[in-house]
């Protein structure tokens, strides 16, 4: 009785538990998905290198065929050629719809590749020994801090895609969702609290209509003035006037504008922040709206800054005889947002502009409106690196 008894104990404990069993299956299953996801990608690779040794580029061909056979040495047996290539298409094997899926399927294939045994990804590893410690030893609560940084305040989602380039584990930190929702929150408020109808937040920020705020727009407009006629009258002079006109967007609603004949080489370092001391510089703010004929349009409110109260001799002095009516100028601007060559939101043109003045004394307003003719060019996107160079505050 004790033998069959202690039989019993010792066959129990040589049969794995429940839990354990679960973690094997798990394990296996994890296995399973990145062998079926290393193969794909060979079989991909292999299709290629077929394709370029039938288009001639015999070098291609061969890295294609090395890497897919570096990745399973025997998919030359596996690949079932089922489908003959069409001439029309240039010979191309690989299906239609793959193309479509390329980023869903690297993000999922690069998060199975880095996932270890115990359900922990581990980010990136340490190229060569090295006696400091690596960035793959924080946390990634740390990493992701690290990533707002990158983006900052300034939205420079650029940069955050250029740092995705970096490995596999920092292209999945950089398609954090997180990340891209608290970019949109910044550019359209309360309006994007839901993504619809877009499949993620990076799709939104990429693809929804916006004002860039990693450089400037500029228009230069130029024109022929008639001159004063000589003393002897034999002539007339003519001059050929040319200015430019300067406007940043910033993430908060702020807004710069500036007229000036000076160039942009100039200007554009005087714009970096909303601290220049240039006289001449109105500031303000903006909203997007986008109306029924789904036309994204831009309204600026700009003034120049409150100067300092004049003393009272000068007051006395010179405004004694004719008081200048207090008075305050601000000018608002409407300009349709649209895309112009190959950069996406980089044209703005104007449909108004007006000047409002309001008088303190009395409180009434009068407003002019300028009539935009061939005068008012369209305003040009230009990116300016120094302007996303330094970050003040993350994301």
């Amino acid at each position: 009785m004790e033998l069959s008894a202690f039989r019993a104990k010792w066959m129990s404990e040589l049969q794995p538990s429940s839990g354990g069993k679960r973690s094997l299956l798990k394990t296996a299953e994890l296995r399973r998905k990145q062998e079926i996801a290393k193969e794909e990608k060979a079989r991909e690779l292999f299709l290629k290198a077929v394709e370029e040794e039938q288009n001639g580029a015999v070098y291609e061909a061969i890295k294609y065929y090395k890497s897919a056979m570096q990745l399973v040495p025997d998919i030359e047996f596996r690949i079932n050629y089922s489908r003959t290539p069409d001439p029309e298409r240039g010979g191309s094997y690989l299906e239609d719809n793959e193309k479509d899926r390329e980023i869903d399927d690297l993000l999922t294939y690069f998060q199975q590749h880095l996932m270890l045994e115990d359900d922990t990804m581990k980010l990136c590893e340490p190229e060569t020994d090295t006696s400091q410690v690596h960035i793959s030893a924080l946390p990634l609560e740390v990493l992701m801090y690290i990533f707002r940084w990158v983006v900052s305040c300034d939205l420079d989602l650029r940069a955050l895609e250029q740092l995705s380039l970096v490995c596999r584990g920092f292209y999945i930190c950089a398609r954090d969702p997180e990340i891209w929702r608290s970019a949109c929150l910044r550019v359209w408020g309360r309006s994007c609290t839901k993504m619809l109808p877009f499949s993620s937040w990076r799709e939104m920020f990429l693809e929804r209509p916006r004002v860039r705020f990693d450089g400037v727009y500029i228009s230069k407009t130029s024109y022929i003035r008639q001159g004063e006629e000589s003393l002897d009258g034999f002539y007339r002079a003519w001059h050929q006037v040319e200015f430019y006109r300067y406007l940043r967007f910033f993430p908060d609603g702020q807004a710069m504008m500036l007229t000036t004949p000076e160039d942009p080489l100039v200007i554009v370092p005087k714009l970096r922040n909303r601290n220049s001391r240039m006289d001449s510089i109105m500031f303000g703010h903006y909203r997007l709206s986008q109306d029924t004929d789904n036309q994204t349009k831009v309204y600026v409110v700009v003034s120049k800054r409150k100067e300092e109260k004049v003393s009272e001799y000068q007051r006395s002095r010179f405004c004694r005889r004719n008081p200048v009516p207090e008075a305050e100028r601000s000018f608002h601007v409407g300009l349709q947002l649209s895309s112009g060559g190959r950069q996406r939101f980089s044209k703005l043109v104007w449909i108004h502009h007006s000047c409002h003045i309001t008088y303190r004394s009395t409180g009434e307003t009068v407003v002019t409106a300028f009539d935009v003719d061939k005068m008012y060019t369209p305003l040009f996107f230009a990116r300016v690196k120094s302007y996303t160079a330094f970050s003040e505050r993350p994301l």
